[in-house]
């Protein structure tokens, strides 16, 4: 896919990206006790990125969504640290824990959740106004920014079921950006798309990355997925198996394979 220059300044966080979004130390869930325990994820150590586009990849099983859900706020580990945007999970009761992900955290998902009675516009300005901020000044800034980048500026007064599953999903991705984020998690965003689609939605998250500054942290596991992402983190029973940044084609297969490129 060609990437346009944007017509909007491309915000400082785009130039050069310091830092980590998201933190992990020893992370374990376990579900269930005794012989029925499952030991979904197993000690799990990870730094993700600012700024850059990371793939979370492995077999069903692997501990993948777990992860994420517990990264994002939405599950409690069974021990272990979780930092997001500098804070601490830990301790949050379920109202801040509410409001953290509503300042801190987007989401997209398989299943585009948005309400069908709504236009896509006021989809995408759903969680400003349950946020309580007016669509003015840099707020707006930020809303026309994003509405450009993801090429939606012609489709914000169709209803959901007037626009296609590839530009409901760049609605719910920019629903999950305009109040940005310190990071946005997708689980499988392209399981429900035909490959065109599919391709139109990844080249979109990867362009949010590249021109608005934005981490995004990506569950999937389809190679051709994992091949817009800057870094991949691969998992396998419960724990990191690989961590690789920039990987060529034959490093990705290599570590889904468990195998180490020669």
């Amino acid at each position: 896919m060609t990437t346009t220059t944007p017509s909007h300044p491309v915000p400082a966080a785009a130039a050069g990206h310091p830092g980590t979004a998201a933190t992990a130390r020893g992370l374990t869930r376990v579900h269930g006790r005794g012989d029925a325990a499952v030991h979904a994820l197993r000690g799990v150590d990870l730094d993700l990125p600012a700024g850059r586009f990371t793939a979370v990849m492995g077999p069903s099983g692997s501990g993948k969504s777990t992860l994420m859900h517990c990264l994002a706020g939405l599950d409690t580990p069974t021990s272990g640290i979780v930092e997001v945007a500098g804070r601490a999970l830990a301790g949050m009761d379920d109202t801040a824990l509410t409001l953290f992900r509503r300042e801190h955290v987007g989401f997209v998902f398989q299943a585009f959740n948005l309400l069908p009675m709504l236009s896509a516009g006021q989809n995408i300005v759903l969680p400003l106004e349950l946020a309580g901020r007016r669509l003015t000044g840099s707020v707006k800034e930020r809303h026309d920014l994003v509405v450009d980048v993801l090429g939606l500026r012609d489709r914000l007064g169709h209803r959901p079921a007037e626009l296609s599953g590839g530009q409901q999903q760049r609605v719910a991705i920019a629903r999950a950006l305009v109040t940005e984020p310190a990071i946005v998690f997708a689980d499988e965003p392209t399981g429900n798309l035909d490959s065109a689609a599919s391709a139109e939605v990844l080249g979109f998250l990867r362009r949010s990355v590249r021109e608005l500054g934005q981490t995004v942290v990506m569950v999937t596991h389809e190679l051709d997925a994992a091949a817009y992402a800057d870094d991949v983190v691969v998992l396998a029973d419960g724990a990191v198996r690989r961590h690789l940044v920039d990987p060529t084609a034959d490093e990705l297969v290599a570590a889904l394979r468990g195998e180490q490129v020669r």
